[in-house]
């Protein structure tokens, strides 16, 4: 099975959790496009989706799924995404498409988080994919300077503004056998908006293709 085949089972697979008259969280990336496309198949069967980007909004309302604003929804049932890396404790490193700190709003505003992925993106401790940070963008050079300190190689994605006018630093040279404690103390760093560890809010069901990891 290739790649592609892949990200579109685990995406089918996830509508398995959507439910009649749900509001579904709909994260970013390549698996997500192949949800948002499924996704349109029930679009009259469901009350709308909150979206943690604007790529994945411009989608949506293409398909003529209705985009609402999570501040009027409330607390979602549902949050459905991808993610870059995956360990087996279902801790994630995402923001590969620099929409980290709104996917982790809407993780965090979901009861259910079903991450879909292909077989790649499973791995035994994460940090083999860099790690992406949002920052302000004033604070980048001091927040590069603290990751340096901890033994990360920061690189500034140049050219890359976040949908909030954020700065993305992808951090190299990690090995992460501790997420939780790694997440809540980047998270300290003053400057920093949101780190790509997904680790206080990990995944609740994790899709490989259309099999359920254990």
């Amino acid at each position: 099975m290739n790649q592609d085949e892949a990200k579109r089972r685990a995406a089918r697979a996830a509508m398995r959790y959507v439910e009649p008259g749900m509001i579904v969280g709909v994260g970013t990336g390549s698996t997500v496009a192949h949800f948002i496309d499924a996704l349109a198949e029930r679009r009259h069967d469901i009350a709308g989706a909150v979206s943690s980007s604007e790529w994945s909004s411009q989608r949506l309302r293409a398909h003529g799924i209705e985009v609402l604003d999570l501040n009027a929804t409330g607390e979602l049932p549902l949050y459905v995404d991808g993610a870059d890396e995956c360990d087996g404790a279902k801790c994630l490193i995402k923001g590969g498409g620099a929409a980290l700190t709104r996917e982790k709003i809407v993780a965090a505003a979901s009861r259910r988080f079903v991450c879909v992925i292909d077989a790649s993106k499973r791995v035994e401790v994460l940090g083999r994919f860099p790690l992406p940070i949002e920052v302000i963008p004033m604070a980048r050079s001091h927040v590069a300077r603290e990751l340096v300190r901890r033994g990360g190689q920061p690189v500034w994605r140049d050219g890359v503004v976040t949908d909030n006018g954020n700065w993305i630093l992808d951090v190299h040279n990690l090995r992460i056998s501790a997420p939780l404690a790694l997440e809540a103390e980047l998270n300290q760093i003053a400057g920093v908006v949101t780190v790509g560890l997904f680790a206080a809010r990990r995944a609740d069901v994790v899709l490989i293709g259309d099999e359920v990891m254990p």
